[in-house]
């Protein structure tokens, strides 16, 4: 069996590859475990110790999701069978490969459906998949690039995508994102201002705004100054809206939303219950579109293609704060602390010019 050594990528990243040594007895990943508790840490494993596959990646890059976080916390209740090696996306080389649609030495990603969750995930030195999950990189994205948008960039791209599907266009009026700092919310805003829709970027977070302004969000709208007015309708302001919260800033949004209005609902940090009714739906006709990266395989190649071209965050290069691999259990502390921004992504090895964060 073949493994690979990491050199300087180029525009692509699919060719900067060789075969060198073979996989290591063991390796660190980071495992969770269940015993009266939920716990996680960095762990020596063996490449039989991992869930079954046809395909052998060493790893590049894995992104770091709100999903992994909660996976290691007792109320998750995200992992079924444990142990489990965290991580719900990864791009990395083929080291070994049992079908013939992958070879040693190819750039390839996984993400989502069950990574993390079912199988034994990206948070590991080496990774073993099942062929059906893996996909080549596209072109127009490097390993990097890929694991930084991973399952939060598909997800923010799906939410965009569907919005405009649904007759959202910029002309219309400002488009609002809430937590517009984490993962998903930065890259929505990166996308929507790239396709020129005026952005409206709330957050809680007081000392990120500027940040959010790079992104190009033409306003800052903080979370706090919601108020409940008791009406089920307010003054309508959006054109459309990419929910990550839930609870009450989405009750919010659908007092808000102007007639004919959609909302892409994509997460619930800050609850699960929505308390509204059924007059923004009835007397504006707005649309809630519930966005789960599972139910949409059939999109996968066209939001793929767009992510590396019209829907490529403008700021992508600069939104990943890459971290070694014993840094993740601090960096999954924060996320559930509500202090993370951006994309945190987890770096394997340390190509040209890329340096973890102290």
């Amino acid at each position: 069996m073949a493994a690979i050594t990491f050199s300087s990528a180029g525009a692509t990243g699919h060719s900067a590859y060789h075969a060198a040594t073979a996989v290591p007895p063991s390796f660190k990943a980071f495992r969770i475990c269940r015993g009266e508790r939920v716990r996680a840490g960095i762990a020596n494993v063996s490449l039989d110790e991992l869930t079954p596959g046809e395909v052998v990646l060493r790893s590049a890059y894995a992104g770091l999701n709100y999903k992994d976080a909660l996976a290691t916390t007792d109320h998750g209740n995200v992992i079924r069978h444990f142990p489990r090696v965290g991580g719900s996306d990864v791009t990395g080389v083929v080291v070994d490969s049992t079908d013939p649609r992958f070879r040693p030495g190819d750039a390839v990603m996984a993400y989502a459906g069950g990574l993390g969750v079912d199988e034994d995930g990206g948070f590991s030195e080496y990774v073993r998949l099942r062929a059906a999950r893996v996909m080549p990189v596209p072109d127009g994205l490097d390993l990097l690039e890929a694991a930084t948008l991973g399952v939060a960039g598909f997800t923010a791209a799906l939410a965009v995508h569907l919005l405009q599907e649904s007759g959202m266009r910029p002309e219309a009026g400002s488009v609002l994102v809430n937590g517009a700092t984490g993962g998903v919310g930065s890259m929505a805003v990166d996308m929507l201002s790239r396709l020129g829709y005026r952005v409206s970027a709330m957050s809680g977070k007081v000392d990120h705004d500027d940040m959010l302004r790079r992104l190009g969000a033409a306003e800052v709208i903080r979370s706090g100054s919601i108020e409940d007015c008791a009406k089920p309708l307010e003054r309508a302001r959006w054109s459309g809206a990419i929910d990550s919260v839930g609870g009450t800033q989405l009750a919010w949004l659908t007092r808000t939303v102007q007639p004919r209005g959609v909302i892409a609902s994509v997460g619930n940090a800050g609850g699960n219950e929505l308390v509204t009714s059924v007059l923004p739906f009835i007397l504006r006709g707005i649309r809630l579109i519930g966005v789960n990266v599972s139910f949409y395989g059939d999109l996968e190649a066209t939001l793929w293609q767009r992510l590396a071209t019209d829907l490529k965050p403008a700021h992508l290069g600069e939104s990943a704060e890459i971290v070694a691999l014993d840094q993740l259990p601090d960096r999954i502390g924060r996320m559930l602390a509500g202090l993370a921004t951006g994309r945190t992504v987890v770096g394997f090895q340390r190509p040209h010019g890329i340096a973890f964060t102290d």
